[in-house]
């Protein structure tokens, strides 16, 4: 098998076991997206057909990198397969189907600048003020969101609002005008295109069954990141031959503030009982000392799949760690310890990287390379 012979144990486990649900729990740097390239060669090999998988990802880059490499191992055949976003897969499925739900197949798809102008619109229609800062236009459009991401139609809303609720009275009527003012347009936005094909599938049986018919194989990537309405399209299409397999790290979970419900992996094997789960603990990426600080904090977790990376690295520099009161305190730190590597010669400006979590934090770092006079690139930006 091609790249089998590259693969530890347990990436080996992962690749050969390709029927039924299967939960891969990748740590941080322990190599799954190469096992899972391999596993998509070794299905292939077995006489699974290249159109009966479907390789879901995050971002287009993810699923651009995962293309190039099952292309690598298994030729032009890859591109008969499905390796794309859930989005993206979605929009492919609708522009086949989206006339059972009563629209046409060319479709616009709605960016935030659309979706914005047109809840802008809904609230004119209502006779809502569009400057109220109780209940603005983005606030509504973020609220919208995360009810298609939780599989909530507006007429579910509506049927269990608190009447005496009077912001929930106001989501309600601007959820069901937004809602119709697409429908209008003959448009979808972004929530919609994973939210619409559920609802697809859930309407019209027929549809779901071809679709499930045609990927009797699905893998999905970064699964702790999944929402609601992503685990309820992956269940639908994997409910006929059962062969799922999740990859994914419940460590690594960071966008609960996006809609990511962390139940999804860690109930997997409720909701599957009979799934195998793999875990891949050997990582490539870091030093000893690095994964010895970072399994001591992660173990603090309350509610997480057990795991412990190791590494057949070398020890490494010792971890250093320092505490500051303010965020200014620490930007201060990190640019006069910039400027000393600077004048003794140990660094150029160009070795240097900032790395921080969000990026409201960039602005006091950008003010204290400014007063140092600091030459920097904020990748924000770009």
């Amino acid at each position: 098998m091609i790249g089998f012979d590259k693969l530890n144990d347990m990436q080996k486990k992962a690749v050969l076991q390709t029927e039924g649900p299967v939960l891969i729990l990748a740590g941080a740097g322990s190599g799954k997206t190469g096992a899972l390239t391999v596993r998509i060669a070794h299905l292939l090999e077995t006489g699974v057909k290249p159109w009966n998988i479907l390789a879901i990802t995050f971002t287009n880059k993810a699923a651009k990198e995962m293309r190039e490499r099952v292309e690598k191992l298994v030729g032009d055949t890859a591109r008969d397969m499905w390796i794309s976003t859930f989005h993206s897969t979605c929009v492919r499925i609708l522009r086949r189907e989206i006339q059972h739900l009563d629209y046409e197949n060319q479709f616009s798809i709605y960016d935030s600048d659309d979706q914005e102008k047109i809840m802008r619109e809904a609230f004119k229609r209502l006779n809502m003020s569009t400057t109220d800062k109780t209940f603005s236009v983005k606030g509504a459009m973020s609220i919208i969101s995360h009810l298609k991401e939780e599989m909530t139609s507006w007429e579910d809303y509506a049927q269990h609002v608190d009447k005496n609720d009077l912001k929930a009275v106001r989501i309600a009527k601007v959820y069901q005008t937004y809602q119709k003012m697409l429908k209008e347009n003959n448009a979808l936005d972004f929530d919609d295109l994973i939210y619409k094909t559920v609802l697809l599938f859930r309407q019209f049986p027929d549809v779901l069954e071809k679709y499930q018919e045609r990927f009797r194989y699905i893998m999905v990537d970064e699964y702790q990141d999944t929402n609601t309405v992503q685990f309820k399209f992956v269940s639908l299409l994997a409910a006929r031959y059962g062969n799922l397999c999740v990859v994914g790290d419940d460590d690594q979970s960071i966008y609960k503030f996006r809609g990511a419900n962390i139940g999804n992996i860690l109930g997997f094997e409720r909701v599957f009982p009979d799934a195998k789960v793999i875990r891949l603990e050997q990582n490539y990426r870091s030093t000893k000392n690095i994964l010895k600080v970072a399994n001591s904090v992660i173990k603090n977790n309350q509610s997480r799949k057990e795991k412990s990376l190791w590494t057949d690295n070398p020890e490494g520099e010792p971890i250093k760690l320092r505490q500051f009161t303010t965020g200014y305190e620490e930007a201060d730190y990190v640019v006069r310890n910039i400027e000393k590597r600077i004048s003794t010669g140990e660094f150029h400006y160009k070795d240097c990287a900032i790395l921080y979590r969000t990026n409201a934090q960039s602005r006091m770092f950008e003010e204290k390379l400014l007063m140092a006079s600091i030459p920097y690139l904020s990748l924000i930006h770009i």
